[in-house]
């Protein structure tokens, strides 16, 4: 199986989960590349499964505003993420999962399920996947996420 994560992470949480992911999916056989939402390509092909992942923003998927208010806090700069990469992706049949970070709460949102329903709207086949839980809008992420990430990898066999 090859399977292609693509990323956007800010503080790091996020990318943290796409290696865990793709770390345990490695060891189970598929050959996985990890790559930022910034820097990957609009065609899908050649992968058999798309794990998307970002982190949660004002209940959604980061904005150019949410991450200048990101970086002011201290997070990497990044020229685009992944509401950026959806919208300019080519038609595909591949599959595409999502997940993402986000702080625990109420009303938190998730931009894993934001972004599955873009990509929906956008004619792919989407899947909101899993959130995992940061300790606050920097992180850390919390105990044992990674490992919980490793686990929920173990789910994704098409």
């Amino acid at each position: 199986m090859r399977v292609l994560v693509v990323v956007e992470s800010l503080f790091g949480n996020t990318h943290a989960i796409a290696r865990a992911v793709a770390e345990r999916l490695r060891e189970d056989g598929a050959e996985v590349e990890v790559v930022d939402a910034a820097s990957a390509g609009p065609r899908l092909d050649g992968a058999d499964l798309v794990l998307a992942g970002a982190p949660t923003h004002n209940l959604g998927l980061p904005t150019d505003r949410s991450r200048a208010s990101a970086v002011d806090r201290g997070a990497q700069p990044v020229s685009s993420g992944l509401r950026e990469w959806i919208g300019a992706l080519e038609a595909s049949s591949t599959p595409v999962v999502t997940f993402a970070t986000k702080v625990e709460g109420r009303f938190s949102g998730s931009a894993s399920k934001a972004a599955a329903k873009l990509l929906r709207r956008r004619g792919l086949s989407a899947q909101q996947g899993t959130d995992f839980v940061v300790a606050g809008t920097a992180g850390p992420l919390t105990e044992g996420e990674t490992d919980r990430a490793r686990e929920w990898a173990t789910t994704l066999h098409t």
